[in-house]
């Protein structure tokens, strides 16, 4: 292979990162990561770029993958109800 490889996607997250690899492996895209050995490297520092790399000829279908897959996020306002119920209590005798 010759064709030049371009970053499609960055990750602060290995986990992510192999994740959105398997998503365009299954479509049978060739895909790199790049990085995600940087902990390792210098002292299980966290990795501040994991780049998910292509051949530049299948960049454009990779990132519209990786958009159709990415999960939707919702901001939560510092007054808004989360609904949050209470922590249980483990030290209580199960039954």
């Amino acid at each position: 292979m010759n064709e030049k490889l371009v970053t499609v996607a960055q990750f602060t997250d290995y986990a992510e990162a192999d994740l959105a690899r398997q998503w365009l492996e299954e479509q049978g895209l060739s895909v790199f990561v790049m990085g995600q050995n940087v902990g390792v490297v210098w002292g299980g520092l966290p990795a501040d770029k994991i780049e998910l790399q292509t051949p530049e000829g299948q960049a454009e279908e990779a990132r519209e993958i990786l958009a159709a897959h990415e999960p939707p996020r919702r901001e939560v306002g510092e007054d808004e109800d989360l609904g949050d119920e209470p922590e249980p209590d483990f030290d209580e005798e199960q039954e």
